[in-house]
């Protein structure tokens, strides 16, 4: 029988790919087996507070460690700083352990179990002067975007935001209830022992927060089909396309399904809906998702929203909503690394593929169509700059309204949305 790999030298591993090359393993995370929750709460952990570890390595070490030995050393100081259900004794020795099979391994340890000992006697001094550290590194954040939300928010506010993306996000279900009435699902979840709290944002669709600790695919109705998992920031662009049934409509970039699924309960099976994306596995995602929720009426495309014809055709569409690629700064909570990948370059190589996608899905607008533009992005550049240039660029077409959520006041993600009309 093949001995239990060392969580934390698990951890460590996926961390050393990120500290080399900046690419978040997503699936490698997804493949754990043994201990995921523990794993996936260091992984994003370190991640989430990079420059407090960078912070407390440069002052600890005098010479700075190989990325693997970082990333072990990052992996114990995350469990003695902030994870208080770790016992001390355990996030050190099992963290050393994990050094030592390496090449290095040995003088490597003992640097890692000196460093670990003194932040567990100095605990208290090292929150104390993380307190009086630059905001960049109080708040884990680089300055790039901090600047960038002092300008936009005012100081208060950036504050408020930084504080906010620290925090692990919750789970929040909303409920389908062409499947079963609101009061039916509290029922039923609340016989199985779990109590729903109503998130406040709540309005037409009914949004629950989930208990921390539950895993959703064990949840009474997973598999029926009765919630879909997703934020409430995702009801504001649905609430601007207003999906009637007997229309025609298209969610260009649809997977995982959450906004499909909203638009077709809007639909009531009346109407043509099509949900398209472009990549295998995301078009697996949105098949599995859509089966779960007994949306087998909803047609799928798999094709690029940058040349939807080459899929659709000369299809038209009363209302598509275009819910573009983005720079997540509205989901940091969710989106562990997006942070750290924040520059000039990605802001104009990202706002370019936005407006390609906003001019080519446009296109396929029926006489007086609308369309829903939406990210879940807190940058002008993405949002508001983007959508009043493109409709000074584009005669025929008018912006009607816009909506944007900022977590700390909304307690959802951010999100930005707006409707244009073709005249």
């Amino acid at each position: 029988m093949q001995q239990k790999k060392n969580s934390r030298l698990v951890a460590a591993e996926i961390i050393t790919q990120w500290l080399v090359d900046r690419r978040f393993p997503d699936r490698q995370l997804a493949r754990i087996e043994h201990d995921n929750a523990f794993i996936m709460e260091v992984v994003n952990g370190v991640v989430r507070n990079h420059n407090i570890l960078r912070w407390l390595e440069q002052g600890m070490v005098p010479s700075e460690p190989e990325p693997f030995f970082k990333a072990v050393l990052y992996v114990g100081l995350y469990q003695l700083l902030f994870m208080d259900k770790v016992e001390e004794y355990a996030a050190i020795n099992e963290t050393v352990d994990a050094a030592k099979g390496r090449p290095g391994g040995p003088g490597n340890a003992k640097m890692i179990n000196a460093v670990l000992r003194r932040a567990q006697r100095e605990r208290e001094d090292i929150f104390k002067e993380l307190k009086r550290q630059p905001d960049d590194i109080r708040l884990s954040h680089p300055d790039f975007l901090l600047e960038r939300w002092r300008r936009q928010f005012g100081e208060i506010e950036t504050g408020k935001l930084a504080e906010w993306n620290n925090h692990p996000p919750e789970t929040i279900l909303r409920v389908e209830q062409t499947v079963i009435s609101e009061a039916d699902f509290l029922a039923k979840l609340s016989e199985a022992g779990i109590e729903l709290v109503a998130h406040p944002f709540s309005d037409r669709e009914k949004f629950y927060i989930l208990p921390r600790g539950l895993a959703v695919r064990k949840l009474p109705g997973y598999d029926e089909g009765w919630f879909t998992v997703q934020d409430p920031a995702t009801s504001i662009s649905i609430d601007l396309l207003r999906p009637c049934p007997g229309e025609a409509v298209l969610d260009a970039c649809a997977s995982p399904g959450g906004k499909t699924a909203m638009i077709a309960s809007r639909m009531k099976g009346e109407g043509s809906l099509v949900a398209m994306d472009l990549h295998d596995d995301r078009m697996a995602t949105l098949k599995e998702n859509m089966d779960r929720l007994n949306l087998g009426w909803v047609e799928l495309v798999q094709g690029d929203a940058r040349e939807p014809r080459k899929a659709l055709g000369d299809r038209t569409f009363n209302a598509i909503l275009l819910d573009v690629p983005c720079l997540n700064t509205g989901v940091l909570r969710r989106r562990i690394d997006a942070r750290w990948r924040v520059n000039s370059n990605r802001i104009k190589a990202i706002t370019e593929i936005q407006y390609d996608l906003l001019s080519a899905c446009a296109e396929l607008l029926k006489e007086n169509g609308r369309i829903v533009y939406s990210t879940c992005s807190l940058e002008p550049e993405e949002n508001e700059d983007l959508i009043a240039r493109w409709v000074r660029e584009h005669p025929g077409f008018s912006k009607e309204k816009a909506k944007k959520t900022f977590p700390p006041k909304t307690g959802t993600d951010g999100a930005f949305a707006a409707v244009i009309r073709r005249d």
